[in-house]
């Protein structure tokens, strides 16, 4: 019988044990958390024997895995699953994945679906490549996807958007192309991302282009960070941003978004960090941006903006502004280039942001919250 897993301080253990897993994986010592608590056991060991459907799924993406530099998959033999390095269980279930660093090449199969009971999928730093498979929107105990740093490509992976538990989605350093899609952030699907409690987007160092959703804040969410720098987006920033009310990081640097930094941003009373860094934004800042009570580091460098407020000065940690059309400032651009502004003539909804529209904007949020 297969034992769902264990919440709470169980899953607090987790991080611990992934931790001690990585320094004694080796040695052939394997980590886990079982009915009793934690275990750690040989190489031998694991706990009791995972279900057929773990070793079968588990045995199909090692055939899929063609270089294995470290020797990481000597360990993948026999049905016990737990004894496997870098997969940690709870009872006789598979509850994590942790192959980090460990420069395998080959592709993901479908089979991985079969882990009905996995919280974390953590393979940054390898060389994966091909689709992220269609069946991943059945893993609805996953809670963390780190597939950062690997060598992905293609449209933006949807399978990702329908995991239901999904808390923490790492896409950066890859190569997807195409549109960060609409319904990331869009509410009609009770199942998508959009409708979970997820707390970090990250899809920083890929080659997305066109706009950012127009629903990007309409969601409801919880997101505490969004990391869309170094793509190739465009367009405006969406007014709704201002509807992530619990976010902390907000980074578009490096693309070519253009148009003026919304009014709705001043709504963001949680903000911690804003990085609009090598875009094409025009105009003056909002005064009431630099005005967050929480925010320490506001980087606008290397855009077209003509003014700022005498508040952004005030920002506790950094406020950078170099290579701008700020007069009477010193490093900034040189004249010529600021006489034709890029995306100057470009129309962006503008909704001016005072203390009544941004409870407006959020009360609407909490209204249309299930």
């Amino acid at each position: 019988m297969v034992r769902k897993k264990k919440k709470g301080n169980n899953f607090k253990l987790l991080t611990l044990f992934l931790f001690l897993g990585t320094c004694l994986g080796d040695y052939g010592i394997g980590v886990g958390i079982g009915d009793g608590g934690a275990w750690v056991g040989g190489g031998g060991g694991g706990g009791k024997q995972q279900t057929n459907a773990a070793y079968s799924a588990l045995q199909s993406w090692k055939s899929a895995i063609t270089e294995d530099p470290s020797g990481v998959l000597k360990t993948w033999v026999g049905e016990d699953v737990c004894s496997y390095k870098g997969i940690f269980c709870s009872g006789s279930s598979v509850i994590a994945v942790d192959l980090n660093k460990a420069n395998l090449k080959g592709n993901i199969v479908k089979d991985l679906s079969l882990l009905s009971d996995l919280t974390i999928l953590h393979l940054n730093s390898n060389r994966f490549s091909g689709p992220i498979p269609v069946s991943f929107r059945a893993l609805e105990s996953l809670q963390e996807l780190d597939l950062s740093n690997n060598r992905f490509s293609g449209s933006f992976p949807q399978a990702t958007i329908y995991i239901p538990n999904l808390i923490y989605l790492d896409l950066r350093f890859n190569s997807f192309t195409g549109s960060v899609p609409e319904n990331l952030f869009n509410k009609q699907n009770p199942r998508n991302l959009g409708y979970s409690s997820a707390s970090v987007i990250n899809l920083a160092n890929n080659k997305l282009s066109g706009e950012i959703p127009t629903s990007f804040g309409i969601s409801g969410s919880r997101l505490k960070e969004v990391l869309f720098l170094n793509n190739q987006l465009t367009g405006c920033i969406p007014e709704s941003v201002g509807m992530f009310s619990e976010i902390e990081v907000f980074d578009v640097s490096f693309n070519s978004l253009m148009g003026h930094v919304p009014d709705t941003i001043s709504c963001l009373s949680e903000i911690e960090v804003l990085n609009f860094a090598h875009n094409k934004l025009s105009g003056d800042l909002p005064d009431l941006v630099c005005s967050l009570r929480n925010l320490i580091n506001l980087t606008v460098a290397f855009n077209f903006f003509s003014g700022f407020s005498s508040e952004c000065s005030r920002v506790s940690s950094g406020f950078d502004f170099t290579g701008n059309c700020i007069p009477g400032v010193g490093y900034q651009r040189p004249r010529p280039d600021c006489s034709v502004i890029a995306g100057g003539a470009l129309s962006c909804l503008r909704i001016p942001a005072q203390p009544l529209t941004c409870a407006a904007i959020l009360g609407s949020k909490v209204t249309s919250s299930p």
